[in-house]
């Protein structure tokens, strides 16, 4: 071939690369410039704001004060601190007299520490709701906190202790919500239930499940279920400057498992070449260097990120708009981070080690529980395969202590009203904060609700900045007297918002290009 005919040859196929590069340029662009974008206005009147008197914001300060000193602290599911948990059920009735004396309220209490309401609406044709939050805490221990954990301190316009945030805030946010709305006459519209339960931290079976009971015995059938989850993330998300809200649409689901191996036992002078405890060590450290696959996009965290795209600054903008391209480099940058890496695969946590008894001698017995939090898109039968396969050794024994898959799935869709409701609801309160599908990493009561909706949400109503992350079931955990207020408004509003026959109705603004 001619030097000539050859340079014309070359040309016309890199006129046809660059033409075709900028054909996926322009179609990134115009996808990325198109998504509906997150700024939302409502149609349709808007609902009364709570504004608190200084003796209510000063009773609402001291609700959760109070509260908080009541160690409602769950150890396992046998070993609870029952007192407290019957004294709490006494606090709440002195400091919510209203409720428990309407005529349109009815209570009671289950599972003997949990507490069942129904709040009777006007117009018996709507389905009810459910609002849920939970009473018990995890243990606190004393060390490394500024202030004892169980004191309800207030330091610089915040309340400290254990519950502040999980979940304590929001058992007295929603019944002073409700307080305050009968206190001022109001009479909703739709029905609703309130479930308080008192062992989410160690199951929920005789707490929540038998609020699930109750309510089947009732033939009761949810439009949709509200419970703690995700919440406004201020600074949380890499990229995004302003704060966001995720409404968990799913929970991930849970493996636990104890790995036992049982060896000849010895004296410590006279070791072989591999004890319990070495065997033992080799498998969990296998586990930790062999993370579970990593899954992004295989379930609703695409999603997230699609819908929060207009949120990022370019060039991040128009990869979280186009994931089909850029997934598998999103991926790899959130793997990066414990909090983000939950996010796309199963996570896997070494959480106790038992062996030994003795210096100088070499135990028969050594085991270790190891806790999978499955990813939406995984199977308990698929994780445990790949557990199997990754410790690949006879000599430890693999039981299930306790398992269940992911939670299906909620729509989020524009014509679902639960959904809507809140987003409306967290618009309001929250300054018109963008809203975003999200899964919960954790575990709450809601999925014991599965049969009776399925819409199902898990947000709890107060912002989370980086540092505060680390609060939740840690040291130090507070909440701002502000937040406290914008959480009881968040309740207020919602009750009101959800009173509609119709699905809320939200204009999006498309980005112009």
């Amino acid at each position: 071939m001619s030097r000539s005919r050859w340079r014309g040859t070359g040309g016309a196929l890199l006129g046809l690369l660059l033409f075709g590069v900028g054909l996926l340029l322009g179609a990134l662009l115009l996808r990325t410039y198109t998504l509906p974008s997150s700024q939302v206005t409502w149609h349709g009147p808007g609902v009364a704001e709570l504004k608190l008197t200084p003796e209510e914001r000063q009773l609402l300060k001291q609700a959760l004060v109070g509260a908080i000193r009541i160690p409602t602290v769950s150890f396992s599911e046998e070993e609870q601190n029952v007192t407290a948990l019957a004294e709490f059920g006494e606090y709440i009735r002195k400091v919510f007299p209203g409720v428990f004396s309407s005529s349109i309220v009815k209570h009671e209490v289950v599972g003997e520490y949990s507490h069942f309401f129904v709040v009777q609406g006007s117009d018996r044709s709507l389905r009810p709701y459910m609002i849920l939050a939970h009473l018990d805490v995890v243990p606190a221990p004393p060390e490394g906190w500024d202030v004892p954990p169980f004191s309800g301190e207030e330091r610089d316009g915040y309340i400290y202790g254990r519950g502040a945030l999980d979940d304590k805030s929001c058992v007295i946010g929603v019944l002073q919500a409700l307080e305050l709305l009968l206190k001022r006459g109001y009479q909703p519209k739709r029905s609703f239930y309130i479930g308080l339960g008192h062992d989410e931290e160690v199951s929920g079976h005789k707490g929540a499940m038998k609020i699930v009971e109750k309510l089947q015995s009732l033939g009761v059938k949810l439009l949709f279920v509200v419970d703690e989850g995700l919440a406004v993330l201020d600074g949380v998300i890499q990229g995004v400057k302003r704060p966001v809200a995720l409404i968990g649409t799913t929970e991930k689901g849970s493996i636990t498992l104890n790995l036992t191996v049982n060896q000849p036992p010895g004296h410590s002078s006279m070791p072989p070449a591999e004890t319990s405890i070495g065997i033992l060590a080799a498998a969990v450290s296998r586990l930790e260097r062999n993370p579970m696959p990593n899954m992004f996009g295989k379930g609703p965290e695409a999603s997230m990120f699609e819908q929060l795209a207009g949120e990022f600054a370019f060039p991040l903008n128009v990869m979280m708009a186009n994931l089909w391209l850029f997934s598998p480099i999103i991926s790899r940058v959130l793997e990066q981070t414990p909090s983000s890496n939950a996010i796309v695969r199963t996570t896997t946590a070494i959480t106790i080690i038992n062996a030994g008894v003795k210096s100088n001698v070499i135990p028969r017995m050594a085991r270790a529980t190891v806790n999978f939090r499955l990813h939406p898109a995984q199977t308990v039968e698929e994780a445990l395969d790949i557990v199997r396969n990754t410790i690949h050794d006879e000599r430890v024994e693999i039981s299930v202590l306790d398992s269940f898959d992911p939670l299906p799935i909620s729509p989020y869709d524009e014509a679902n009203f639960g959904f809507q409701t809140l987003q409306r609801t967290i618009h309001s309160v929250f300054s018109a904060a963008p809203v975003a599908p999200g899964v919960c990493i954790g575990n709450t009561d809601s999925r014991h609700f599965v049969n009776l909706t399925d819409s199902i949400y898990r947000f709890s109503p107060f912002k989370l900045k980086s540092e505060d992350l680390s609060r939740i079931h840690g040291l130090n955990e507070r909440i701002s007297l502000e937040g406290l207020e914008r959480l009881t408004q968040f309740y207020y509003q919602m009750i009101q918002n959800a009173d509609s026959d119709k699905v809320p109705v939200a204009h999006r603004v498309t980005h112009e290009l």
